[in-house]
Order: C-alpha cells, then structure tokens, then sequence
C-alpha cells in the first residue's frame, strides 16, 4: 500500500490550514446561499394547509402553509411583500427536508 501524502490548503474563515482532505470532502455539494423567490422545507413533515392561491399577493408575516412536523404545527410565513408564483405541494403531501413548497415573484 502505498503512502499518500497529498497536502492540500484548506481555507476555514480566512484561517488557512494544511491537511488531507477526504474524497467524500472533495465530492461534497457547494454551497449556494438560499433562494429568497423560494419556500422550502427545513424539517420533514405533513402539508395539513396550504392558506394562499397562486397569483395571491401577500404581506410580510402573512401565512403560507401550515406543516405538521413531530406533534408540532409550524406555520411558514412570508418574509417579505410577493406574489405566490407556484404551490408546488398539495394538502396532506408528506415532504422531506428541502422539499421546495412555494416558488414566489
């Protein structure tokens, strides 16, 4: 077996650091910063409302779907003025984490 020595420059918060870095590292998914046009999913649940209509016009702070996630309903807000583009789930949907719910203008 031969003995790697494959140093690499890893830049954690403007701190360099020389290390192996693993293949499941160097293969990993970039990261992209969220969507603001986007409502996704950040636990998995069951859809038990959607509250809007696609082509509504909505405040911020106003509902947008209620979501059953461990005994607990979590009502997704809006967090800014915007149209609702697309409703991408239905009532009753079971999603995962990062399931995309709403698309907004």
């Amino acid at each position: 077996m031969e003995k790697q020595d494959d140093f690499q420059i890893l830049n954690i918060n403007n701190s360099l650091y020389i290390t192996r870095l693993s293949s499941k590292f160097l293969n990993r998914k970039p990261y992209s910063p969220p969507d603001p046009k986007t409502i996704i999913s950040s636990i998995p649940g069951t859809v038990l409302d959607i509250l809007v209509k696609e082509g509504q016009l909505v405040g911020k702070g106003d509902d947008l779907i209620l979501l059953d996630s461990m005994k607990m309903q979590n009502r997704l807000k809006s967090e800014s003025e915007c149209k609702i583009k697309r409703i991408r789930v239905n009532k009753g949907d079971k999603v995962s984490k990062g399931t995309v719910l709403l698309e907004l203008e």
